[in-house]
């Protein structure tokens, strides 16, 4: 999901050698679906609740960056900011952003990689006094041609209503270059082992149903080497500005839902979704039992979110 309130899962296929265990798996994931899991503070069936979340965002979507902008006044864009400063991408870097649907991770992939790709430029030029006419003119042309370098950016989402409105963004704004958009379930990614550099997941794997299996996924598709960064609502750690977070969450947001989008009960699953999701440590450890190693957090503001990171060595 990007923007603010977090996007949904994204979807997979588990390709060549991963057949056989995939056949092993799936009797298993239909007992699973069996099972009772939470959608905020519901008890619902997992099936279920995958379906109420698709809902959820596909009834959010044309509104979704308003209201994070009007719900967190503003602030999700200095966390994505911070967030994007972590990863410190450089050019050539594969990303994969899952639950980015509107796109607000991905543009500002691609503006910090041409950003540094021009200082590249910038540097060449002033180190390489000498050089002709002809040879500035050619610089010039090569970055005007590949502005990214080898950078891509790859888009998943599970929801197409977002990946619409993503779209639809990075035409009006005009980014074209490096991009794509491919429909997913974060868990069970449609993409080969050992492919990206970074994966992202911005405000969206708290909506997953199975959080374990995301972060496998995440685990698989990354290079040796690769990172995982994790930008989610978190557990707020100054006790009178929770209370105050919690009196906002509850008694604002919906209704700012209701006025805003025309949807109470989508926003008050979003606050309630919030507060399922597992603390600092909890998150934390769930990531090394995935594979990762190095892994940390970075709390913001005051824990409302935190940054998990970690990587695959």
């Amino acid at each position: 999901m990007a923007a603010g309130l977090g996007l949904c899962p994204c979807r997979a296929l588990l390709g060549g050698r991963r057949g056989a265990l995939r056949a092993l798996v799936r009797p298993a994931r239909g007992l699973a679906a069996a099972k009772e899991t939470h959608f905020g503070f519901q008890t619902v069936s997992e099936e279920e609740k995958g379906e109420k979340v698709y809902q959820v965002f596909e009834n959010v979507a044309k509104k979704y960056d308003i209201m994070n902008d009007s719900m967190s006044l503003g602030i999700h864009r200095l966390w994505k900011d911070i967030l994007m400063h972590k990863m410190n991408p450089s050019p050539g870097t594969l990303l994969l952003d899952v639950a980015g649907g509107t796109g607000d991770i991905a543009f500002r992939f691609i503006n910090y990689v041409r950003s540094i790709r021009e200082r590249q430029l910038q540097r060449k030029l002033k180190h390489h006094q000498n050089l002709s006419w002809q040879e500035i003119a050619d610089s010039y042309q090569e970055e005007a041609i590949k502005p990214l370098g080898d950078s891509q950016v790859v888009v998943c989402d599970i929801n197409k209503e977002m990946l619409k409105v993503g779209r639809q963004k990075a035409q009006h704004l005009g980014y074209s270059e490096g991009l794509s958009w491919v429909v997913g379930n974060a868990e069970e990614l449609p993409f080969d082992d050992n492919k990206f550099d970074v994966y992202t997941i911005a405000f969206g794997i708290r909506n997953v149903t199975h959080i374990d299996l995301a972060l496998q996924e995440a685990y698989r598709v990354l290079k040796p080497g690769g990172r995982f960064l994790c930008l989610e609502f978190s557990q707020v750690n100054n006790p009178l500005l929770s209370r105050l977070y919690d009196l906002y969450s509850f008694q604002i947001i919906p209704v700012l839902g209701e006025i805003i989008a025309g949807d109470w009960k989508s926003y008050q699953y979003l606050v309630e979704s919030i507060r399922r999701f597992p603390p600092q440590e909890e998150f934390k450890a769930m990531i090394e039992d995935a594979g990762f190693l190095k892994v940390d957090y970075q709390n913001l503001t005051s824990g409302i979110v935190a940054i998990h990171s970690g990587f695959k060595l």
